[in-house]
């Protein structure tokens, strides 16, 4: 393993008025203390600090110019050029990021702006740190300290982070393998084995794929875990509800702390053993359903908000996309349109009787009953086979027009959510997900 420091760029996207106004004054204290600071001679943190304490900042900002000042004073800088050249810098634990895979903009960035205040703003990353990108979503990689700047009217941050990676993880799948003539990777001759993966709530992950003559072989089901985490999401929502009728707002964030960090250890052990399963199949291409379409399979409204967004969907499959990068496994994706419906034997469309059930409706399909979880992997694995594949980066070309732009309920983001309530609700809205 070696330890790698990249900085990933996000581009915010179309700030609104508001949010504009707002980074503006954000950068504007901060030049002002970074000023002030150098202009006082501050060489230790604790001079840096008499002087940026009174400025309207954030302690992330005031905390990374403590850090900052000294290290300029020991240079030969002139106060004059300290103006524009300066990004407003964060200490490690300034921004945080929200993940919704299912909207075409991805990534939500918190941006401080001082004490009580933050900005939830939707951000683009540079496609080609995705995989740095989720596993810092997912707690595998370190954030250390990010910057704030503006450039031609548009805003950009650029997040510090460090990894412990395989020595050759750097060239993934798709890098080490030719490219067609349309320039995309080719993976025509390789004979790829495709391995279903699904994703629910009776079994936490259930893998499975077909051997060479075509009869589904080594499905493997994660059920106990699904159990587990069922538990602790309950105990969660229960404890929180109690705890918040008492009162006990910083005992609900505690006891909710501890149990979102069990469940993390769950989803990490789980998504290993989906990588090493893969693994130990020749030519494995890991397929996972896209979740820019999952949304076509739930209902709309609250359940749907907390079965989508509670259950961690995004965060199982982000964990698989960068551990299975590291060990060179291909992962791809397919619309999950009727993949727990169908048949795997037949196709005909189907019941479910109990969760874990399947009852096929074919009478003369020798099915008859089947464990719904393997179906639902291997129509997910037959669906690649069948040479249906979507690449992430076509996802915005494929949105509906007319979608509701709401950022929760799992539909397309058409447009930054501009109301200043946003900061409290996403934030809200992220512990019930952020598993």
């Amino acid at each position: 393993m070696t330890e790698l420091t990249k900085t990933l760029e996000l581009k915010l996207v179309d700030p609104n008025v508001h949010k504009r106004q707002k980074l503006r004054e954000t950068q504007d204290a901060y030049q002002q203390a970074l000023q002030a600071a150098f202009a006082a001679g501050c060489d230790t943190q604790s001079a840096a600090n008499d002087v940026v304490v009174e400025y309207d900042l954030s302690g992330y900002a005031k905390n990374a110019l403590k850090q900052y000042v000294p290290q300029l004073c020991g240079n030969s800088y002139d106060a004059d050029e300290l103006h524009d050249d300066h990004p407003v810098r964060f200490t490690n634990e300034g921004l945080q990021l929200d993940h919704q895979p299912q909207n075409a903009i991805e990534w939500y960035v918190k941006v401080p702006h001082h004490e009580d205040y933050h900005l939830w703003i939707p951000a683009r990353a540079n496609p080609e740190q995705r995989e740095w990108l989720e596993a810092l979503d997912a707690d595998d990689a370190e954030m250390g300290e990010s910057r704030l700047f503006e450039r031609d009217g548009t805003w950009y941050l650029h997040i510090t982070v460090t990894r412990d990676v395989e020595d050759e993880s750097e060239a993934s799948a798709d890098e080490r393998t030719p490219p067609d003539e349309s320039g995309e990777p080719c993976l025509a001759g390789l004979d790829r084995t495709p391995i279903g993966v699904d994703i629910g709530e009776a079994s936490l992950v259930t893998v499975c794929h077909r051997d060479e003559s075509g009869s589904p072989v080594r499905p493997r089901l994660w059920a106990d875990d699904g159990k587990a985490v069922r538990r602790l999401r309950k105990t969660y929502f229960t404890a929180k509800r109690r705890l918040q009728q008492r009162g006990s707002e910083r005992i609900a964030d505690s006891f909710g702390d501890s149990l979102w960090d069990q469940i993390d250890d769950v989803f990490h052990r789980v998504t290993r053993e989906v990588v090493e399963y893969a693994g130990s199949v020749e030519n494995p291409v890991l397929v996972l359903e896209d979740l820019t379409y999952i949304r076509e399979n739930m209902d709309y409204g609250e359940y749907m908000n907390r079965r989508l967004h509670g259950w961690g969907f995004a965060k199982l499959h982000a964990q698989i996309r960068y551990k299975a990068a590291e060990k060179g496994i291909p992962v791809e994706t397919v619309n999950p349109r009727n993949t727990s419906k169908a048949c795997h034997a037949c196709g005909e469309h189907g019941s479910r009787p109990r969760q874990a059930t399947f009852r096929c409706s074919n009478d003369d399909c020798w099915l008859g009953e089947y464990q719904a979880d393997v179906n639902g992997a291997i129509n997910i694995a037959d669906r690649y086979r069948s040479g249906e594949s979507h690449r992430r980066s076509d996802r915005s070309s494929r949105q509906k027009a007319g979608d509701d732009d709401s950022a929760t309920d799992g539909a397309s983001l058409t447009g930054p959510q501009d109301s200043h309530a946003d900061a409290g609700t996403q934030q809200e809205t992220r512990g019930t997900y952020a598993s």
